[in-house]
């Protein structure tokens, strides 16, 4: 009798069109393997970054300078790292969590809600000498932020390489450590060590256009990093600072909107420096204009380097939906990637229409989406669908992550990763 993943897989296989017959066959056939291959056991992926505790500021009319203006005023647990930790545990991978918080009222609020998520508390330090970082967003009546405050020295000052290095055997067993920029210079060499050491791989998510340039002294090390537009050009400048790029301002294209491909060609020398000072995958996020993914050829090698795993089972079914519903390799083609030349190679995701309440979350949700289903066993591009589908359930909630992540609204990566395009495939020199 057939089990209900070869019923899936006979649907899924009814349905596929653009390949022929023979090709159908073997992409269900792949897809079977990968479900029965998948090895289910390990340690967790590690968080290296800030818990914050934001304030975020809503008016329900304009707001004007020099008076106070009706609205809401919410208290939201954030930081970038506790973003995407919170983010990936909610798809089914539980991280272990690096930080320090004060011993006050926004560090036992934060303490509070990761011990009611039961996530593990071990490597989060809480000290009565230290003020627990906090972050003012004042917003607009459409959600989009017009200005900040941010008070997290704390984190800085005191999330040290001699704290993280207590942690050393967590990084070195883990898939994948993702640090935020949040952390100073010392403290994030001191990550990448640990983890280049155990071959761990790296994720940098940049967090602002000023802490964005201490990837200069980590850039080595770097397997993934996640800039804005703003971001990009701030890491690249800091890595060449010889070199001009092109501003973000200038992307308009005779007050039209720019293409995608325009855009690219605006940013690629700015996604080339960062790719010819060692880091794997750069990830372009592009607003309400999607995602791109540039690497040195084919990027579905980062699968190789990851072990360790063991999803819950909410992370089995992910892998399993994503799986038959976005064929892997699909968008890598069939060209020889063995050669010796190095090849600049760019997908573009879309982003999808979203009823939009707050964007704050959105970038965190997108890397603890596409980190999750990468320790789910996906290959990067299914990843980064499902981490688009995951920024996109953030915007539609008042919170930084949404209180829940369901199955249905994860099939939004399906779409995503068919209407994906290669916008790029050539030599890099």
């Amino acid at each position: 009798m057939e089990n209900s993943v070869e019923r899936r897989l006979n649907c899924l296989y009814r349905h596929l069109q653009k390949s022929s017959e023979a090709n159908q066959q073997v992409l269900v056939l792949n897809s079977l393997n990968a479900i029965n291959e998948l090895d289910y056991g390990g340690s967790a992926p590690v968080v290296i970054g800030g818990m914050v505790l934001d304030i975020h500021a809503k008016p329900s009319t304009t707001a004007h300078p020099k008076t106070t203006t009706p609205g809401k005023v919410h208290y939201v647990t954030g930081g970038v790292a506790r973003n995407i930790a919170e983010c990936m545990s909610k798809l089914g991978i539980k991280p272990f969590m690096i930080s320090i918080v004060g011993d006050d009222m926004a560090g036992n609020l934060l303490m509070d809600y990761w011990k009611s998520a039961e996530l593990d508390t071990a490597g989060i330090e809480q000290r009565q000498d230290i003020t627990t970082p906090v972050v003012c967003n004042l917003f607009d009546a459409n959600g989009e932020l017009m200005a900040a405050v941010a008070s997290v020295e704390a984190i800085e000052l005191f999330l040290t390489q001699e704290q993280i290095q207590r942690f050393s055997s967590n990084i070195c067993s883990a898939p994948v450590v993702m640090i935020d920029a949040n952390l100073n210079p010392h403290s994030l060499e001191a990550s990448c060590k640990i983890a280049k050491e155990a071959d761990i791989p790296v994720w940098f998510e940049p967090v602002s256009v000023a802490k964005s340039k201490r990837v200069a002294s980590i850039a080595s090390y770097v397997t993934f990093t996640s800039p804005n537009e703003d971001e990009l050009i701030a890491m690249a400048k800091a890595l060449s600072p010889l070199d001009r790029f092109c501003p973000i301002q200038s992307l308009s294209n005779g007050g039209s909107k720019p293409s995608i491909e325009y855009i690219f060609q605006m940013l690629k020398p700015a996604i080339m420096v960062l790719l010819k000072n060692s880091v794997k995958i750069v990830v372009v996020t592009l607003g309400a204009d999607g995602v791109f993914v540039c690497s040195k050829d084919r990027p579905d090698f980062i699968k190789n380097l990851l072990r360790n795993i063991k999803p819950s089972s909410f992370g089995k079914q992910l892998f399993e939906i994503v799986t038959l519903g976005c064929p892997s390799h699909k968008l890598y083609g069939a060209k020889n990637f063995e050669s010796r030349t190095s090849r600049l190679y760019a997908v573009h995701f879309p982003s999808l229409p979203a009823s939009a309440v707050r964007l704050t979350g959105a970038g965190d949700c997108l890397v603890g989406g596409t980190l999750a289903s990468i320790c789910a066993g996906l290959d990067v591009m299914q990843s980064i669908a499902v981490g688009i589908a995951a920024a996109k359930a953030a915007v539609e909630v008042e919170n930084n992550v949404p209180s829940a992540y369901s199955l249905a609204k994860l099939t939004d990566a399906q779409l995503i990763y068919s209407l994906a395009k290669v916008v790029c495939d050539q030599p890099m020199f």
